[in-house]
Protein backbone atom coordinates (compact mmCIF):
# COMPACT_ATOMS: atom_id res chain seq x y z
CA UNK A 1 0.00 0.00 0.00
CA UNK A 2 0.98 3.45 -0.87
CA UNK A 3 1.91 5.66 2.59
CA UNK A 4 -0.51 8.01 3.74
CA UNK A 5 -0.40 10.77 5.78
CA UNK A 6 -2.70 13.25 7.46
CA UNK A 7 -1.89 16.22 6.42
CA UNK A 8 -3.07 18.87 8.60
CA UNK A 9 -3.97 21.96 6.26
CA UNK A 10 -5.89 19.50 3.97
CA UNK A 11 -7.39 17.80 7.54
CA UNK A 12 -7.36 14.23 5.92
CA UNK A 13 -5.20 10.97 5.18
CA UNK A 14 -3.70 11.76 1.81
CA UNK A 15 -0.89 9.82 -0.46
CA UNK A 16 2.72 10.65 0.24
CA UNK A 17 4.21 12.50 -2.70
CA UNK A 18 7.79 14.17 -2.95
CA UNK A 19 8.58 17.12 -5.41
CA UNK A 20 11.82 15.07 -6.26
CA UNK A 21 11.04 11.07 -6.74
CA UNK A 22 12.66 8.82 -3.86
CA UNK A 23 13.97 12.45 -2.13
CA UNK A 24 12.01 14.00 0.65
CA UNK A 25 13.08 17.54 1.73
CA UNK A 26 11.49 17.65 5.77
CA UNK A 27 11.71 20.79 8.18
CA UNK A 28 10.36 20.54 11.18
CA UNK A 29 10.35 23.49 13.85
CA UNK A 30 13.01 23.38 16.57
CA UNK A 31 13.21 23.88 20.05
CA UNK A 32 13.88 27.63 21.83
CA UNK A 33 16.91 27.23 23.55
CA UNK A 34 16.15 29.21 26.75
CA UNK A 35 15.87 26.23 29.17
CA UNK A 36 16.87 22.72 29.16
CA UNK A 37 14.18 20.19 26.90
CA UNK A 38 11.17 18.72 28.82
CA UNK A 39 8.77 15.64 28.10
CA UNK A 40 6.66 17.58 25.23
CA UNK A 41 10.33 18.65 23.53
CA UNK A 42 10.56 14.59 23.93
CA UNK A 43 7.27 13.56 22.19
CA UNK A 44 7.90 16.09 19.13
CA UNK A 45 11.25 14.66 18.34
CA UNK A 46 10.79 11.21 18.88
CA UNK A 47 7.62 11.81 16.89
CA UNK A 48 9.26 12.97 13.74
CA UNK A 49 12.52 10.78 14.14
CA UNK A 50 9.77 7.77 13.81
CA UNK A 51 8.98 9.51 10.73
CA UNK A 52 12.55 9.91 9.40
CA UNK A 53 13.55 6.59 10.28
CA UNK A 54 10.23 4.83 8.61
CA UNK A 55 10.88 7.19 5.24
CA UNK A 56 14.63 5.85 5.07
CA UNK A 57 13.65 2.40 5.58
CA UNK A 58 11.00 2.95 2.94
CA UNK A 59 14.26 3.88 0.66
CA UNK A 60 13.78 7.78 0.38
CA UNK A 61 16.89 9.82 0.74
CA UNK A 62 15.80 12.56 3.48
CA UNK A 63 17.36 15.63 3.78
CA UNK A 64 15.93 16.46 7.22
CA UNK A 65 16.52 20.32 8.79
CA UNK A 66 15.42 21.26 12.40
CA UNK A 67 16.40 24.60 13.53
CA UNK A 68 17.93 26.73 16.98
CA UNK A 69 15.61 29.32 18.11
CA UNK A 70 18.92 31.01 19.37
CA UNK A 71 16.96 34.71 20.05
CA UNK A 72 13.87 35.41 21.42
CA UNK A 73 12.30 37.39 24.48
CA UNK A 74 12.12 34.21 26.69
CA UNK A 75 16.43 33.85 25.90
CA UNK A 76 17.03 37.36 26.75
CA UNK A 77 15.12 37.76 29.88
CA UNK A 78 16.52 34.09 30.87
CA UNK A 79 20.08 36.02 30.03
CA UNK A 80 19.30 38.92 31.91
CA UNK A 81 18.05 36.72 34.80
CA UNK A 82 21.78 34.86 34.65
CA UNK A 83 24.96 36.82 33.89
CA UNK A 84 23.58 38.72 31.38
CA UNK A 85 25.80 36.29 28.46
CA UNK A 86 23.00 35.39 26.16
CA UNK A 87 25.42 33.75 23.87
CA UNK A 88 26.58 31.13 26.42
CA UNK A 89 23.04 30.52 27.52
CA UNK A 90 22.15 29.68 24.39
CA UNK A 91 25.40 27.33 23.63
CA UNK A 92 24.72 25.31 27.30
CA UNK A 93 21.52 24.58 26.46
CA UNK A 94 21.98 23.56 22.85
CA UNK A 95 24.67 21.13 24.28
CA UNK A 96 22.22 20.16 26.50
CA UNK A 97 19.60 19.49 23.98
CA UNK A 98 22.03 17.13 21.88
CA UNK A 99 22.88 14.72 25.27
CA UNK A 100 19.27 14.59 26.03
CA UNK A 101 18.28 13.31 21.84
CA UNK A 102 21.55 10.90 22.29
CA UNK A 103 20.15 9.44 25.12
CA UNK A 104 16.83 9.39 23.64
CA UNK A 105 17.94 7.71 20.54
CA UNK A 106 17.27 10.22 18.43
CA UNK A 107 18.93 10.40 15.08
CA UNK A 108 20.86 13.72 14.30
CA UNK A 109 18.75 15.59 11.61
CA UNK A 110 21.66 16.42 8.45
CA UNK A 111 21.44 20.10 9.11
CA UNK A 112 21.04 22.53 12.59
CA UNK A 113 20.66 26.06 11.52
CA UNK A 114 20.50 28.89 14.07
CA UNK A 115 18.53 31.93 13.87
CA UNK A 116 21.28 33.99 14.21
CA UNK A 117 22.65 33.00 11.04
CA UNK A 118 19.97 33.85 8.40
CA UNK A 119 19.27 37.82 9.42
CA UNK A 120 20.50 39.15 6.61
CA UNK A 121 17.90 36.45 4.83
CA UNK A 122 15.05 37.09 7.24
CA UNK A 123 15.71 41.19 6.61
CA UNK A 124 15.48 40.53 2.50
CA UNK A 125 12.38 38.18 2.87
CA UNK A 126 11.11 41.32 5.10
CA UNK A 127 11.64 43.85 2.41
CA UNK A 128 10.06 41.94 -0.05
CA UNK A 129 6.88 41.20 1.20
CA UNK A 130 6.92 45.52 2.28
CA UNK A 131 7.36 46.08 -1.73
CA UNK A 132 4.91 44.03 -2.18
CA UNK A 133 2.35 45.57 -0.19
CA UNK A 134 2.07 42.65 2.21
CA UNK A 135 3.87 44.43 5.50
CA UNK A 136 4.75 47.70 6.61
CA UNK A 137 6.68 49.53 8.70
CA UNK A 138 5.94 50.86 11.75
CA UNK A 139 7.87 52.72 14.88
CA UNK A 140 8.03 49.74 16.84
CA UNK A 141 9.36 47.50 13.64
CA UNK A 142 7.85 46.15 10.55
CA UNK A 143 4.61 44.16 10.42
CA UNK A 144 2.46 41.29 8.12
CA UNK A 145 -0.63 42.84 7.03
CA UNK A 146 -2.88 39.83 7.54
CA UNK A 147 -5.62 41.71 5.26
CA UNK A 148 -3.22 41.87 2.66
CA UNK A 149 -4.07 37.89 1.83
CA UNK A 150 -7.12 37.14 4.11
CA UNK A 151 -8.08 33.89 2.06
CA UNK A 152 -4.79 32.56 3.91
CA UNK A 153 -6.09 32.68 7.68
CA UNK A 154 -6.54 29.81 9.03
CA UNK A 155 -5.33 27.52 6.51
CA UNK A 156 -4.32 24.96 9.25
CA UNK A 157 -6.76 25.34 11.73
CA UNK A 158 -9.50 26.44 10.15
CA UNK A 159 -10.12 29.77 12.05
CA UNK A 160 -12.76 32.38 10.09
CA UNK A 161 -11.61 35.62 9.35
CA UNK A 162 -14.75 37.16 8.76
CA UNK A 163 -15.74 36.07 12.18
CA UNK A 164 -12.57 37.53 13.79
CA UNK A 165 -13.50 40.71 11.63
CA UNK A 166 -16.65 40.93 13.31
CA UNK A 167 -15.22 40.56 16.86
CA UNK A 168 -12.11 42.46 18.13
CA UNK A 169 -11.01 42.42 14.25
CA UNK A 170 -8.98 46.11 14.07
CA UNK A 171 -8.80 47.24 18.04
CA UNK A 172 -5.24 47.92 18.95
CA UNK A 173 -5.73 51.06 20.58
CA UNK A 174 -3.66 51.51 24.09
CA UNK A 175 -1.33 48.45 22.97
CA UNK A 176 1.90 50.71 22.56
CA UNK A 177 2.31 48.70 18.76
CA UNK A 178 2.66 50.06 15.73
CA UNK A 179 0.58 47.74 14.26
CA UNK A 180 -2.87 48.46 12.14
CA UNK A 181 -4.51 45.22 13.57
CA UNK A 182 -4.67 43.27 16.57
CA UNK A 183 -4.14 39.93 13.63
CA UNK A 184 -1.11 41.51 11.96
CA UNK A 185 2.28 40.01 13.23
CA UNK A 186 5.54 40.97 14.14
CA UNK A 187 8.01 40.26 10.91
CA UNK A 188 10.83 42.79 12.83
CA UNK A 189 11.15 44.06 16.39
CA UNK A 190 12.77 47.64 16.33
CA UNK A 191 15.39 47.89 19.13
CA UNK A 192 14.84 48.01 23.25
CA UNK A 193 17.44 49.17 25.59
CA UNK A 194 19.84 46.17 26.26
CA UNK A 195 18.45 44.01 23.88
CA UNK A 196 21.11 42.04 21.05
CA UNK A 197 20.13 44.14 17.93
CA UNK A 198 21.39 44.00 14.20
CA UNK A 199 21.21 46.61 11.79
CA UNK A 200 18.34 46.90 9.07
CA UNK A 201 16.72 49.27 6.92
CA UNK A 202 14.19 49.92 9.22
CA UNK A 203 17.05 50.69 12.17
CA UNK A 204 18.63 48.30 14.36
CA UNK A 205 16.51 45.61 16.12
CA UNK A 206 16.28 41.86 15.63
CA UNK A 207 14.13 39.48 13.82
CA UNK A 208 10.04 38.51 14.81
CA UNK A 209 10.09 35.05 15.61
CA UNK A 210 8.13 33.83 12.49
CA UNK A 211 9.60 34.95 9.89
CA UNK A 212 12.81 33.09 10.98
CA UNK A 213 11.36 29.28 10.25
CA UNK A 214 10.54 30.67 6.63
CA UNK A 215 14.23 31.95 6.22
CA UNK A 216 15.72 29.24 7.20
CA UNK A 217 13.47 26.36 5.31
CA UNK A 218 14.05 28.42 2.22
CA UNK A 219 17.78 28.68 2.46
CA UNK A 220 17.76 25.50 2.86
CA UNK A 221 15.40 23.84 0.06
CA UNK A 222 14.19 26.80 -1.74
CA UNK A 223 10.35 27.74 -2.61
CA UNK A 224 8.68 24.76 -1.48
CA UNK A 225 9.55 21.59 -0.15
CA UNK A 226 7.76 18.86 1.27
CA UNK A 227 7.35 17.96 4.96
CA UNK A 228 6.76 20.64 7.53
CA UNK A 229 6.50 19.58 11.43
CA UNK A 230 6.07 20.49 15.04
CA UNK A 231 3.94 20.14 17.65
CA UNK A 232 0.16 20.97 17.91
CA UNK A 233 0.50 24.03 19.36
CA UNK A 234 2.90 25.69 16.84
CA UNK A 235 -0.45 25.80 13.96
CA UNK A 236 -1.32 28.94 15.28
CA UNK A 237 -0.30 31.48 14.91
CA UNK A 238 3.52 30.24 14.07
CA UNK A 239 2.42 27.85 11.41
CA UNK A 240 -0.42 30.06 9.84
CA UNK A 241 2.68 32.96 9.82
CA UNK A 242 5.02 30.81 7.78
CA UNK A 243 2.25 29.90 5.70
CA UNK A 244 1.53 34.18 5.00
CA UNK A 245 4.95 34.96 4.92
CA UNK A 246 6.40 31.75 2.75
CA UNK A 247 3.39 32.09 -0.29
CA UNK A 248 3.28 35.87 -0.47
CA UNK A 249 6.80 36.16 -0.54
CA UNK A 250 7.70 33.31 -3.40
CA UNK A 251 4.23 33.45 -4.84
CA UNK A 252 3.72 29.69 -4.65
CA UNK A 253 1.12 28.01 -2.99
CA UNK A 254 1.56 26.01 -1.36
CA UNK A 255 5.33 26.17 0.18
CA UNK A 256 4.82 22.86 2.12
CA UNK A 257 3.54 20.12 0.56
CA UNK A 258 2.37 18.33 3.78
CA UNK A 259 2.12 19.64 7.37
CA UNK A 260 2.53 17.24 10.05
CA UNK A 261 1.38 17.91 13.74
CA UNK A 262 2.39 15.92 17.28
CA UNK A 263 -0.14 15.57 19.71
CA UNK A 264 1.01 17.17 23.25
CA UNK A 265 1.55 15.30 26.64
CA UNK A 266 -0.56 15.68 29.75
CA UNK A 267 0.97 14.64 33.17
CA UNK A 268 -1.75 12.16 35.04
CA UNK A 269 -4.32 13.64 33.25
CA UNK A 270 -3.20 17.52 33.67
CA UNK A 271 -1.34 19.76 31.19
CA UNK A 272 2.23 20.08 31.48
CA UNK A 273 2.70 23.46 33.62
CA UNK A 274 5.40 24.93 36.37
CA UNK A 275 2.52 26.35 38.47
CA UNK A 276 0.89 23.00 38.82
CA UNK A 277 4.23 21.32 39.67
CA UNK A 278 4.07 18.46 37.02
CA UNK A 279 6.88 20.02 34.91
CA UNK A 280 9.12 17.17 33.70
CA UNK A 281 12.56 18.14 32.02
CA UNK A 282 13.75 15.17 29.84
CA UNK A 283 16.69 14.84 32.72
CA UNK A 284 14.24 14.81 35.29
CA UNK A 285 12.40 11.94 34.16
CA UNK A 286 15.27 10.13 32.81
CA UNK A 287 16.99 10.36 36.50
CA UNK A 288 13.72 7.88 37.23
CA UNK A 289 13.11 6.15 34.05
CA UNK A 290 15.71 4.34 31.86
CA UNK A 291 15.81 6.09 28.39
CA UNK A 292 14.98 3.22 26.16
CA UNK A 293 11.39 2.40 28.67
CA UNK A 294 10.75 6.30 28.14
CA UNK A 295 11.23 5.91 24.40
CA UNK A 296 8.92 2.72 24.40
CA UNK A 297 6.54 4.95 26.00
CA UNK A 298 6.40 7.42 23.42
CA UNK A 299 6.28 5.14 20.67
CA UNK A 300 3.83 2.79 21.74
CA UNK A 301 0.96 5.93 20.90
CA UNK A 302 0.23 7.64 17.69
CA UNK A 303 1.90 10.28 17.13
CA UNK A 304 -0.95 12.94 16.47
CA UNK A 305 -2.66 11.57 19.35
CA UNK A 306 -2.24 12.79 23.21
CA UNK A 307 -0.23 11.07 25.60
CA UNK A 308 -1.01 11.19 29.00
CA UNK A 309 2.07 10.15 31.15
CA UNK A 310 1.39 8.48 34.16
CA UNK A 311 3.30 5.83 36.66
CA UNK A 312 0.81 2.91 34.95
CA UNK A 313 2.44 4.08 31.88
CA UNK A 314 5.62 3.81 32.60
CA UNK A 315 5.29 0.32 34.07
CA UNK A 316 3.74 -0.60 31.35
CA UNK A 317 6.47 0.25 29.02
CA UNK A 318 8.99 -1.16 31.35
CA UNK A 319 7.53 -4.24 31.44
CA UNK A 320 7.07 -4.45 27.68
CA UNK A 321 10.35 -3.21 26.26
CA UNK A 322 11.71 -5.49 29.05
CA UNK A 323 10.37 -8.53 27.07
CA UNK A 324 11.18 -7.30 23.85
CA UNK A 325 14.70 -6.94 25.18
CA UNK A 326 14.56 -10.21 26.59
CA UNK A 327 14.01 -11.82 23.70
CA UNK A 328 16.30 -10.00 21.70
CA UNK A 329 18.99 -11.65 23.91
CA UNK A 330 18.03 -15.12 24.31
CA UNK A 331 17.59 -14.46 20.29
CA UNK A 332 21.18 -13.28 20.54
CA UNK A 333 22.25 -16.37 22.16
CA UNK A 334 21.06 -18.62 20.59
CA UNK A 335 22.81 -18.11 17.53
CA UNK A 336 25.67 -20.77 16.90
CA UNK A 337 27.16 -20.28 13.47
CA UNK A 338 27.63 -17.55 11.10
CA UNK A 339 26.09 -19.40 8.51
CA UNK A 340 22.61 -21.33 9.57
CA UNK A 341 20.75 -23.87 7.55
CA UNK A 342 18.14 -22.47 5.49
CA UNK A 343 15.02 -22.62 7.28
CA UNK A 344 11.87 -23.97 5.78
CA UNK A 345 9.24 -22.49 3.83
CA UNK A 346 7.57 -19.92 5.69
CA UNK A 347 3.83 -21.13 5.42
CA UNK A 348 0.83 -19.86 7.81
CA UNK A 349 -0.90 -22.70 7.10
CA UNK A 350 1.70 -25.48 7.62
CA UNK A 351 1.35 -28.18 10.13
CA UNK A 352 4.70 -27.92 10.71
CA UNK A 353 5.79 -26.01 14.12
CA UNK A 354 8.22 -24.15 12.30
CA UNK A 355 7.04 -23.51 9.01
CA UNK A 356 3.95 -22.12 10.23
CA UNK A 357 5.98 -19.91 13.28
CA UNK A 358 7.61 -18.51 10.15
CA UNK A 359 4.45 -17.68 8.02
CA UNK A 360 3.13 -16.05 11.48
CA UNK A 361 6.33 -13.55 11.48
CA UNK A 362 6.18 -12.70 7.85
CA UNK A 363 2.43 -11.60 8.21
CA UNK A 364 3.38 -9.59 11.06
CA UNK A 365 5.94 -8.25 9.50
CA UNK A 366 3.54 -6.62 6.63
CA UNK A 367 1.29 -5.84 9.30
CA UNK A 368 4.32 -3.85 10.64
CA UNK A 369 5.10 -2.43 7.39
CA UNK A 370 1.21 -1.61 6.77
CA UNK A 371 0.74 0.21 10.46
CA UNK A 372 4.24 2.55 9.21
CA UNK A 373 2.52 3.18 5.85
CA UNK A 374 -0.96 4.33 7.88
CA UNK A 375 0.28 8.00 8.60
CA UNK A 376 2.86 6.17 11.03
CA UNK A 377 0.88 4.09 13.17
CA UNK A 378 3.25 3.38 15.77
CA UNK A 379 1.14 2.06 18.40
CA UNK A 380 0.07 -0.95 15.56
CA UNK A 381 3.55 -1.18 14.74
CA UNK A 382 4.44 -2.01 18.63
CA UNK A 383 1.92 -4.32 19.04
CA UNK A 384 3.04 -6.12 15.98
CA UNK A 385 6.40 -6.56 17.39
CA UNK A 386 5.07 -7.76 21.03
CA UNK A 387 2.64 -10.32 18.96
CA UNK A 388 6.17 -11.38 17.32
CA UNK A 389 8.31 -11.45 20.21
CA UNK A 390 5.64 -13.97 21.87
CA UNK A 391 5.87 -16.05 18.92
CA UNK A 392 10.06 -16.00 18.92
CA UNK A 393 9.70 -16.94 22.40
CA UNK A 394 7.17 -19.88 22.11
CA UNK A 395 9.01 -21.02 19.10
CA UNK A 396 13.13 -20.80 20.47
CA UNK A 397 12.25 -22.48 23.59
CA UNK A 398 9.81 -25.69 21.13
CA UNK A 399 11.45 -28.89 20.32
CA UNK A 400 14.13 -27.75 17.87
CA UNK A 401 16.92 -29.31 16.59
CA UNK A 402 19.99 -27.28 16.97
CA UNK A 403 20.72 -26.39 13.44
CA UNK A 404 17.08 -25.08 13.09
CA UNK A 405 17.15 -23.24 16.87
CA UNK A 406 20.37 -21.05 14.99
CA UNK A 407 18.65 -20.12 11.78
CA UNK A 408 15.40 -19.39 13.42
CA UNK A 409 17.18 -17.15 15.80
CA UNK A 410 19.53 -15.74 12.99
CA UNK A 411 15.91 -14.88 10.92
CA UNK A 412 14.57 -13.42 14.64
CA UNK A 413 17.33 -10.85 15.15
CA UNK A 414 17.02 -9.59 11.34
CA UNK A 415 13.32 -9.47 12.29
CA UNK A 416 13.32 -7.03 15.51
CA UNK A 417 16.38 -5.39 14.31
CA UNK A 418 14.45 -4.04 11.11
CA UNK A 419 11.34 -3.54 13.09
CA UNK A 420 12.28 -2.84 16.46
CA UNK A 421 15.44 -1.51 15.95
CA UNK A 422 16.04 0.42 13.01
CA UNK A 423 12.42 1.81 12.29
CA UNK A 424 11.38 1.94 16.60
CA UNK A 425 14.66 2.30 17.95
CA UNK A 426 14.06 0.78 20.93
CA UNK A 427 16.46 -1.42 20.68
CA UNK A 428 20.74 -1.65 22.38
CA UNK A 429 23.37 -2.42 20.20
CA UNK A 430 24.02 -6.36 20.30
CA UNK A 431 27.03 -5.18 22.30
CA UNK A 432 24.88 -3.58 25.02
CA UNK A 433 22.00 -5.98 24.72
CA UNK A 434 25.02 -8.77 25.66
CA UNK A 435 26.69 -6.84 28.60
CA UNK A 436 26.42 -8.08 31.99
CA UNK A 437 24.19 -5.70 33.59
CA UNK A 438 26.14 -3.34 36.83
CA UNK A 439 25.11 -5.04 40.21
CA UNK A 440 22.68 -2.99 41.88
CA UNK A 441 24.36 -1.72 44.99
CA UNK A 442 20.56 -1.49 46.78
CA UNK A 443 19.72 -5.05 45.61
CA UNK A 444 22.74 -5.84 46.90
CA UNK A 445 22.06 -4.67 50.50
CA UNK A 446 19.45 -6.26 50.97
CA UNK A 447 20.15 -9.55 48.82
CA UNK A 448 20.56 -11.95 51.88
CA UNK A 449 18.25 -10.59 53.95
CA UNK A 450 15.31 -11.02 50.62
CA UNK A 451 16.65 -14.88 50.27
CA UNK A 452 15.89 -15.67 53.76
CA UNK A 453 12.37 -14.32 53.75
CA UNK A 454 11.42 -15.71 50.30
CA UNK A 455 12.91 -19.30 51.51
CA UNK A 456 10.47 -19.05 54.62
CA UNK A 457 7.87 -18.02 52.17
CA UNK A 458 8.12 -20.91 50.18
CA UNK A 459 8.43 -23.12 52.67
CA UNK A 460 4.96 -21.38 54.67
CA UNK A 461 3.58 -21.75 51.07
CA UNK A 462 4.70 -25.59 50.48
CA UNK A 463 2.69 -26.03 54.63
CA UNK A 464 -0.09 -24.46 53.40
CA UNK A 465 0.62 -21.38 56.94
CA UNK A 466 -1.21 -18.77 54.59
CA UNK A 467 -0.80 -15.99 57.63
CA UNK A 468 2.73 -16.58 57.66
CA UNK A 469 3.09 -16.29 53.83
CA UNK A 470 1.42 -13.14 54.39
CA UNK A 471 3.39 -11.67 56.30
CA UNK A 472 6.40 -12.51 54.54
CA UNK A 473 4.99 -10.61 51.80
CA UNK A 474 4.14 -7.54 54.01
CA UNK A 475 8.23 -7.60 54.98
CA UNK A 476 9.23 -8.14 51.78
CA UNK A 477 6.58 -5.06 50.13
CA UNK A 478 7.88 -2.81 53.05
CA UNK A 479 11.90 -3.77 51.98
CA UNK A 480 10.39 -2.12 48.65
CA UNK A 481 10.53 -5.91 46.86
CA UNK A 482 8.51 -6.98 43.83
CA UNK A 483 8.01 -10.88 43.97
CA UNK A 484 7.41 -12.75 40.57
CA UNK A 485 6.38 -16.62 41.31
CA UNK A 486 7.93 -18.41 37.92
CA UNK A 487 7.72 -22.53 37.26
CA UNK A 488 11.63 -22.65 38.83
CA UNK A 489 10.57 -20.50 41.67
CA UNK A 490 10.16 -16.64 42.84
CA UNK A 491 12.28 -14.12 41.19
CA UNK A 492 12.44 -10.99 43.05
CA UNK A 493 13.45 -7.24 41.99
CA UNK A 494 13.21 -3.80 43.39
CA UNK A 495 9.77 -1.92 42.76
Amino acid sequence: MPLRLHDTRRREKVDFSTMEPGKVSMYVCGVTVYDRCHLGHARCYLAFDLIHRWLESSGYDVHYVQNFTDIDDKIIVRANELDGDWKALVDANIEAYFEDMDALNILRADDYPRCTEYVDEMIHITQDLIDKGNAYAADDGVYFDIESAPEKYGALTGQNIEAVRSGAGGRVEGTGSGKRDHKDFALWKAAKPGEPTWDSPWGPGRPGWHIECTAMSMDHFGSQFDIHGGGHDLRFPHHEAEIFQGECHTGCSPVVHHWLHNGFVNIDGEKMSKSLGNFWTIRDILEKVDAMVLRFALVNAHYRSPIDMNETLLKNAERNYNKVLETYVALLKARRTESPVELPHADITSSLPLSKSLGLLEKMGEGFARAMDDDFNSREAVAKVLGAVREMMKTLTSNLDDADADAFAHYAVDWLEETAGTVLGVLPTREMALAEPEADPRKEAISEQVEGLLLKRTEARSSKDWASADQIRDELSELGVVVTDTPSGPTWDLA
